[in-house]
């Protein structure tokens, strides 16, 4: 049964996975009351956020239930807490006979739970999602500290990333 709270059905994503997880830690979709769950304190270990207020993360998930069919964020719930962030993105093209292609983002493990597997469980699981989706591929970006991580993900150096920043000039942590 699907939780209407559910940014996406949990049903996407792979049985699988879902079972691969150590006793105590679920998968599932991010819900709309997942802001007092900390979140936002699990998404902090990978940038900066800013200073975000229930209500914005309720207007910005009604934006993404309304731009239905695009956004997948998925989390790890272990003892009613948020510990594991993921978001799939899907992008509709008009080249590979209409293909879809998703995007990989905002891959974040508390850190009290790092190095467990869990961050590899998480792109496990949005790529679960791409498959059945009918992604013809996965992308993602990250720093090079981060390359051998994704590598053992499954994921390989394909191109160079660009980017153009129309935000005035940050340290790291705080550049998106």
């Amino acid at each position: 049964m699907n939780n209407p709270e559910a940014l996406f059905s949990a049903s996407l994503i792979s049985q699988d996975v879902s079972r691969s997880f150590p006793d105590g830690f679920t998968i599932r979709p991010l819900e709309r009351g997942d802001y007092s769950k900390g979140f936002f304190d699990c998404l902090s270990i990978l940038t900066w956020i800013g200073d975000v207020s229930e209500a914005d993360f309720i207007e910005r998930y009604d934006e993404m239930v309304e731009a239905k069919g695009t956004y997948y964020f998925a989390v790890i719930e272990h003892e009613h807490r948020i510990v594991g962030t993921g978001a799939l993105i899907v992008e509709k093209k008009f080249i590979h006979q209409r293909g879809k292609c998703g995007h990989i983002e905002e891959i974040s493990i508390a850190k009290d739970h790092q190095k467990k597997g869990l961050g590899l469980k998480m792109i496990q699981a949005l790529d679960s999602i791409a498959v059945n989706l009918g992604c013809y591929k996965n992308i993602l970006n990250c720093g090079a500290h981060n390359e051998p991580f994704y590598v053992k993900c499954g994921y390989g150096n394909s191109a160079i990333e660009m980017s153009h920043y129309f935000e005035e000039e940050r340290d790291d942590y705080h550049r998106g």
